[in-house]
């Protein structure tokens, strides 16, 4: 297990060397994007409409960030992690088209994903479910928010942030997935539970 300290824009070199198990902290430029925020960009990317911000070498964020407005300026009061397999059906082709390097949620994701990082050269980060006020002290400074029509939880968030993290690194860029195997595990140990007991499953 290696500690890496990631600075946005995040270059595919840098992605390559993280392997699962790595811890890795992000400062600079993450985005919160849920399911609504997926799907639109998708639609924008297909249809030859820019997005509000460039997201090539950004960490996307699986968040619906608790905010504040105070005067002119929002605060994040609280962003605690999206279960990321609502993200699944998107976030192949969404790491095709915007080239993010960072995906940050909790909960892991299938194979189409894993494929999509090992092609393109992205990493999934497993942030702790439940830590939402920590995240929050990483976060510096709201930049701007999009998407707002999208209502608050699915808006694009763009977040200013210092040492984001940690993050286990859980998916990696050469096709390994923790989530993944620990659920091969699991029905293996399943099998050989049912045989000693005698129970076809």
């Amino acid at each position: 297990m290696a500690v890496y300290h990631l600075k946005t824009p995040i270059s595919e070199d840098e992605i390559r060397k993280l392997k699962v198990n790595d811890v890795i902290y992000v400062t600079g430029t993450i985005v919160t994007a849920r399911d609504q925020a997926h799907k639109r960009a998708i639609e924008f990317f297909n249809q030859g409409k820019p997005l509000p911000l460039d997201l090539n070498g950004l960490a996307v964020f699986h968040c619906g960030p608790v905010v504040s407005k105070q005067g002119d300026k929002w605060v994040a009061v609280a962003a605690g992690p999206t279960t990321s397999t609502r993200m699944d059906i998107f976030e192949d082709e969404f790491i095709k088209d915007f080239k993010v390097r960072v995906v940050i949620g909790k909960g892991g994701m299938g194979k189409k994903t894993t494929d999509a990082m090992a092609k393109y050269g992205a990493v999934y980060g497993a942030f702790t479910g439940g830590a939402a006020i920590l995240a929050a002290k990483a976060i510096k400074n709201v930049k701007s928010v999009e998407w707002l029509d999208l209502g608050t939880p699915e808006a694009l968030w763009v977040f200013e942030v210092e040492d984001f993290g940690p993050l286990a690194v859980s998916i990696d860029s050469h096709g390994n997935n923790i989530f993944m195997d620990i659920a091969k595990k699991v029905e293996e140990n399943k099998q050989r539970i049912y045989e000693k007991l005698g129970i076809s499953p």
